[in-house]
């Protein structure tokens, strides 16, 4: 047993032993630290300025409308250029962005549409970088370092996701939102450097599984250039799987983890802010616990075997939330879903990491950020509609939808050999 536990320690650790990766898990803790940062600034400094709810709406859509139209731009052009490249540029260009932003604010001069401006501005620049970081880590590790080194990334990405909004919080109240927006911007500085500091690993080549879709770009345009990375993506029924389950797993979380689960603390468990604090903890903490243990684990398991296991692991979950009527219950349920999306979630894009060409990954990563952004609002708006009568109907209609998910998965021979 001791001898088990050194085993998984060294293997979770081996990853950090590099260099090059600890200046990626830096750099990507201190962006996230950042994102966290800009949301309780823009979000302050719009109500401050307008006192208005609904101005803080344009803002933040001014926001996320960029950044969902231009991902594919910045996946072809992570691939075409460089994953490093591309993320420290786009972090610079926001450290720049934000002290700009801090810095009119500290001279009385901002106003709402700049903020709208700025926020349109972080978003579209927030689009090169995210495709970038989920396709830079298999030039930073050998790809059985993969999984540890994603479940060490993923970790370090929820404990930033708690901090960043927190600490930018205590910032503004001990001060003021502009500076926090100054603070902001150090750490989007700091977070160019550490990536700029990355010394890739020499690769002879590059498997390319799903054929000339993924041969060398050079030349094409950029239309050309996601087209074919589109191609790539569902040309291979492997590929369309990861799509179809990241997909149906954001419709089943978008809503029911956000609208879901504050009428479920509300209206179902008779609680307050309190309980809706304890879900979303348990959640994320199952989360944290299902990384760890998945980069812990040696060896690379059936990857679409897995995927059906989550999927029927998370229509049980949520099922069972549209029925339990204690406190206790509920976050047992909504623990053990957190492990199961932690989990696998390691071995799922360590799977896309290490199979899909390098020449192409960064685009199929973007489809798949981009099918996120369309599905999350979907879901937002009908679990809004269906939570006013309950949320059994919602909850049940979710477990229905991974419940399918997973059974057709298991239909699938190519899907069910993955490894």
């Amino acid at each position: 047993m001791a001898s088990t536990l050194v085993g998984a320690r060294s293997r979770l650790s081996a990853p950090a032993r590099l260099p090059s990766f600890r200046l990626l898990w830096l750099g990507q803790s201190l962006s996230l630290l950042g994102d966290g940062f800009s949301y309780i600034a823009f979000s302050w400094s719009t109500l401050g300025l307008t006192q208005s709810t609904l101005a803080l709406g344009y803002v933040l859509a001014f926001q996320a409308v960029p950044r969902a139209l231009l991902t594919l731009v910045g996946g072809s052009l992570s691939d075409k250029w460089s994953s490093r490249t591309l993320m420290a540029l786009s972090s610079w260009a926001r450290a720049g962005l934000m002290a700009g932003v801090g810095l009119a604010g500290l001279a009385g001069s901002l106003t709402v549409w700049m903020l709208c401006c700025a926020a349109a501005a972080f978003g579209a620049v927030d689009a090169f970088f995210q495709p970038a970081r989920a396709s830079i880590l298999p030039s930073v590790v050998d790809k059985e370092q993969l999984a540890p080194a994603n479940a060490l990334l993923a970790v370090a990405a929820k404990v930033s996701a708690v901090l960043g909004p927190a600490v930018g919080g205590m910032v503004v109240a001990f001060s003021n939102a502009p500076v926090a927006f100054l603070v902001d911007g150090v750490c989007f500085a700091l977070c160019g450097l550490c990536v700029a500091r990355i010394r890739p690993l020499p690769r002879p080549g590059q498997d390319a599984p799903a054929g000339d879709a993924a041969a060398p770009a050079a030349g094409l345009s950029l239309g050309a250039r996601i087209r074919a990375g589109l191609r790539y993506a569902f040309d291979d029924p492997r590929i369309r799987t990861i799509l179809a389950v990241d997909a149906a797993v954001t419709f089943c979380q978008a809503g029911p983890f956000t609208v879901g689960f504050a009428t479920l603390a509300k209206v179902d468990l008779h609680g307050g802010s309190a309980t809706l604090g304890l879900l979303n903890g348990a959640l994320a903490g199952g989360a944290m616990l299902g990384t760890l243990a998945g980069g812990a684990v040696s060896g690379r398991p059936r990857i679409g075997l897995l995927i059906a296991a989550l999927a029927g692991w998370l229509a049980i979950g949520t099922g069972l939330l549209g029925l339990i009527g204690s406190t206790a219950g509920a976050l047992a349920t909504v623990l053990a879903m957190g492990f199961g999306m932690g989990f696998q979630g390691v071995f799922g894009l360590s799977w896309i990491q290490r199979t899909i060409d390098g020449s192409v990954l960064s685009r199929v990563i973007s489809v798949d950020m981009v099918i996120g952004y369309a599905v999350a609002p979907l879901s937002l708006i009908l679990c809004g509609a269906m939570a006013q009568s309950g949320t059994g109907p919602m909850f049940a209609l979710s477990a229905a939808v991974l419940a399918v998910t997973g059974i057709g998965i298991l239909g699938s021979r190519t899907v069910r050999e993955m490894r």
